[in-house]
């Protein structure tokens, strides 16, 4: 096995000679260890000897990895927040404009209820209006043509009573001259007969 100078470690007084008892090259090239001999101061990163080294990589390290970052990443991070930012607040305004949209569009149909109310309440007061001046025109059209019928009936009836009691008189005068001259056989003349049928009816 071979190590270098940094990593040689001290071995225990029962183990023999240690390491740093055997003598080093002064170019630091690597000694052979005998595989008897056992390491016993533990893992070389937990060691104090190497905190300043450590501490110094660890700073490279993160300032390496703090410039990728920054270079790399966190922009295309920042740039993704952004649009995201910038699609929200359109979003928003879209979801504003439809809000407002749908704010007018209800006024409107409430507007348009409204008048479509008022218009069909008008509408069925004149309907209920012209259908009451047309019910009473119709009335007065029918009773005034049941009035003219009335009259002309009333007329035709004066017309067909004359005419019995004209006819009533001649059946009369018909039939006295048949009893007085068939029956009892006086031998009486039709105006004698007319006038005494006259003066009875008078």
């Amino acid at each position: 096995m071979f190590v270098t100078q940094a990593f040689a470690q001290v071995q225990s007084p029962d183990a023999g000679p240690t390491l740093m008892e055997t003598p080093v090259p002064p170019t630091g090239e690597a000694i052979s260890v005998e595989p008897g001999h056992h390491e016993e101061a533990g893992f070389p990163p937990m060691n104090p000897e190497f905190f300043a080294s450590q501490i110094l990589w660890l700073a490279i390290t993160f300032g390496v990895f703090y410039y990728v970052l920054s270079k790399t990443i966190v922009p295309r991070i920042s740039t993704v927040l952004e649009n995201r930012r910038e699609r929200i607040a359109l979003d928003l305004q879209a979801a504003e404009r439809m809000r407002l949209d749908a704010d007018e569009a209800q006024a409107a149909y409430e507007q348009e209820l409204a008048s479509a109310r008022k218009n069909s309440a008008r509408i069925a007061t004149e309907a209920r209006d012209k259908a009451r001046a047309d019910a009473d025109a119709q009335r007065k059209t029918i009773e005034a043509e049941l009035d003219g019928r009335l009259e002309s009936a009333q007329a035709r009836i004066a017309e067909v009573k004359m005419r019995a009691l004209a006819d009533v008189g001649t059946i009369a005068e018909d039939a006295a001259e048949a009893i007085l001259n068939d029956i009892a056989g006086l031998g009486v003349s039709r105006e004698d007969v007319s006038h005494a049928v006259r003066s009875v009816r008078s």
